[in-house]
Order: C-alpha cells, then sequence, then structure tokens
C-alpha cells in the first residue's frame, strides 16, 4: 500500500478520487486550508496536512513521503485578492514542492479544451499550467474533464435545480442550443487513479457518453425534478447582470460572463471520444429526493471561514 496526497479531499473532485484510492487500498493525505467539515465521511480516514502556498518549506513537508500528487487545486471565479494569475503561481509552488518533497508523480486535474489563447481567463490559466507542469522534470498526467455532476457536493447542476424549483421564471440564454457533455465526477475519480499508476505522460479528456444541447438538459432537470420555473429564452447579454442582481439576496455569484460565454462556445464538449461510462440521462431520476432542494453557495463553501 502506497501513499497519495489528494489536495481538496473534504471538497468536490477531491473526495471522490480519495475514496477511489481508499477503496483500492491505498493510503492518502489531503492538502487542506481547514479540516473537514461536520460528519464528512473522509473524517478520520485521510491524514491531514496544511495548504500553505505561500509557505514552499511548508508546502514540501505536507507532501513528503507519498508517491503521487492528485491536484485539484484551482479557482472558479476571481473573488477579492485571488485571481487566475495567482492561482497559476500557485500551483507551480505546489509542484515544485512536490518535486522537492520527492513525489514520483503528479496527476493534474485540468478542464476541457484549455488554450492560451482562449478569450477566457479560466481556459487561459488552466492552460498555463498544463505547459509549466509540463516543462518540469516529473512525471505528470493531465485529466480534462467536461461538465462535471455527481455528488451532493456539486454546485453547478444542484443550483441550476434550486433555480428550476423555487423560481417562477428560468431564462435560457439565446436559444439554448449550444451543446455540453456531462461527465460523472466518479469517472473523473476513477481515470484520474488509473493515470496515477502509470509513469507515462498522457493528456486525458473526461468526457461521458451524451452530448446534450442546453435547452434539453433544462427541460431534463425541469421534468425530472418536478420543477415550476417556465422557461424563457432570452439576449444572453441580459443574464449576467440579472444573475448579478438575483445573487445579491443569496449572497453568492450565480454565473459569469466568462462562464457563459464557455457555455456558448461549447468548451465543455470533448473533441474526442467519450472515456466515462456513466450517462447523465440515466443518474438524473435517482436524484429527485435531493438535487436542487437546497441552493450551494460557492462562496459559503470555499471562501467564507
Amino acid at each position: 500500500m502506497g501513499l497519495h496526497v489528494v489536495t481538496g479531499a473534504f471538497s468536490y473532485t477531491g473526495r471522490y478520487i480519495a475514496e477511489r484510492l481508499l477503496a483500492d487500498g491505498e493510503g492518502v493525505r489531503t492538502l487542506s486550508r481547514r479540516g473537514p467539515p461536520a460528519g464528512h465521511p473522509l473524517a478520520g480516514r485521510v491524514e491531514v496536512a496544511p495548504l500553505r502556498m505561500d509557505d514552499p518549506g511548508q508546502l514540501a513537508d505536507s507532501l513528503r513521503g507519498a508517491s503521487t500528487l492528485f491536484n485539484t487545486y484551482w479557482i472558479r471565479f476571481r473573488h477579492g485578492d485571488a485571481t487566475f494569475e495567482h492561482a497559476i503561481e500557485n500551483s507551480d509552488r505546489l509542484f515544485r514542492a512536490a518535486i522537492a518533497a520527492g513525489i514520483e508523480r503528479i496527476v493534474h486535474i485540468s478542464v476541457s479544451n484549455p488554450s492560451e489563447q482562449s478569450p477566457y481567463a479560466y481556459f487561459r490559466g488552466k492552460a498555463m499550467v498544463e505547459r509549466r507542469l509540463a516543462a518540469l522534470p516529473i512525471s505528470s498526467a493531465v485529466i480534462r474533464p467536461t461538465l462535471v455532476f455527481g455528488g451532493r457536493e456539486e454546485i453547478l447542476i444542484n443550483n441550476m435545480s434550486w433555480c428550476l424549483r423555487h423560481l417562477p421564471l428560468y431564462l435560457i440564454p439565446g436559444d439554448g442550443s449550444y451543446r455540453l457533455q456531462p461527465v460523472a465526477v466518479q469517472d473523473v475519480a476513477a481515470l484520474a487513479v488509473t493515470a496515477g499508476r502509470s509513469r507515462e505522460p498522457m493528456t486525458i479528456d473526461a468526457a461521458g457518453p451524451e452530448v446534450l444541447s442546453y435547452r434539453t438538459l433544462v427541460g431534463l432537470l425541469r421534468r425530472e425534478l418536478g420543477g415550476i420555473a417556465r422557461l424563457a429564452a432570452v439576449p444572453a447579454a441580459v443574464v449576467p447582470p440579472l444573475g448579478r442582481l438575483m445573487a445579491i439576496p443569496l449572497r453568492d455569484t450565480l454565473v459569469t460572463t466568462e462562464e457563459l460565454g464557455a457555455l456558448m462556445d461549447e468548451l465543455l464538449v470533448s473533441r474526442a471520444p467519450p472515456t466515462a461510462a456513466t450517462r447523465f440521462t440515466s443518474w438524473l431520476p435517482r436524484q429527485r429526493e435531493w438535487l436542487g432542494r437546497r441552493y450551494a453557495s460557492e462562496l459559503s463553501r470555499n471562501w467564507r471561514p
């Protein structure tokens, strides 16, 4: 049995990577800015070490003794002093600390269709991190998920569902014909763990077997969850400002202009054959009990003490 480090095991994708490793009889240490939430299923099952991006020595100490680093660290959007440029530098510090600590393999979770020429900072940043990792003297793999679903930690699909359940109107930007390709978080974790066992360089799209239009996805959610919202097509430009107004009482960020642009540009669709088996349309009908019942705040979960 080996020891592996997973960043963010008390968050979303990291949790499922850690659970997969534990199920395989492996040891897991997580790097975290805070301890496990009360009642978290991994509490007491994984080692916990501090995630101190500002202290390279401490960062290396937190990684020492493990053979593989599974990195899920990133930010969804700029918030306060946290920028994508900051996240790129932090990722580089983490990778260099892994080398100093004797880590043998890094498995990095990226995103589908990253590009340094992208008009979207999220996708530019992910591409820059990939390039920096490839230039380092360490064995590495990159997993590029499309739209991740599954698991009660998920935010985007859950909050779409919450809106459909609780609001009288749900706005479809444009005609809703742009496509996305959902992939189950458990499948992403399986691909990551398998990549961690190899020492060959590899880049793998994590993409499910179904490609759906946005309007189709929203319609499926509304039907399967018993949503009350009426669907209304509106010009895409009005959605981000309306989203900002709605976010005020929720004290959160619902959607950013960049996220909407990336969605409409179909950046959440892989250009490669599917690598995951779980179908969104098979998963969804079994989630009615919980999906969208409660709003999930990005800011409360990841930014507020």
